[in-house]
């Protein structure tokens, strides 16, 4: 008599093993997704709006103030003024004296003062190191996202 039942006892219980193990992936199989700024690829146009400058603080009076974007002014926040980039820009400012970057969202216009290219709130300011007592510190600022611009496709 032939042992047949033990090839297929064997390939029930590897079946039955594969199917219990199937929910638990490895964690490097789904890796955490990654914010949407950084999935955005750096397009023609963003590249091109890269620029070099003098950053700057925002006012204290501003705080609670309305932006250019109809949002209220946090000075906590991760929002920017710039005349040069479009409103809803993720841009990543780099202190080019201390090399510490930050990524912050284009939400309002200015700076009003020549020579100044980026308006950061005193918390972003203060975490690439620039104090209250300098008040501007020359950046690099990069484009990471781009909005569409409306009515084009």
């Amino acid at each position: 008599m032939p042992r047949r039942p033990l090839p297929l006892l064997f390939a029930a219980l590897t079946l039955t093993l594969a199917a219990c193990n199937s929910g638990n992936r490895d964690q490097n199989d789904n890796p955490p997704p990654v914010p949407d700024y950084q999935q955005t690829h750096p397009t023609a146009d963003a590249r091109r709006l890269q620029h070099r400058g003098e950053a700057s603080f925002y006012a204290n009076h501003f705080e609670g103030k309305k932006m250019a974007d109809g949002t209220r002014y946090d000075g906590d926040s991760n929002v920017a003024a710039s005349k040069r980039l479009p409103l809803g820009t993720k841009a990543k400012v780099r202190n080019l004296e201390t090399g510490k970057t930050a990524v912050v969202e284009i939400r309002d216009r200015g700076p009003h003062v020549k020579g100044r290219v980026i308006d950061l709130t005193p918390a972003t300011a203060r975490s690439i190191g620039i104090d209250r007592e300098d008040g501007v510190a020359p950046v690099e600022v990069t484009p990471i996202s781009v909005p569409k611009s409306q009515g084009r496709g």
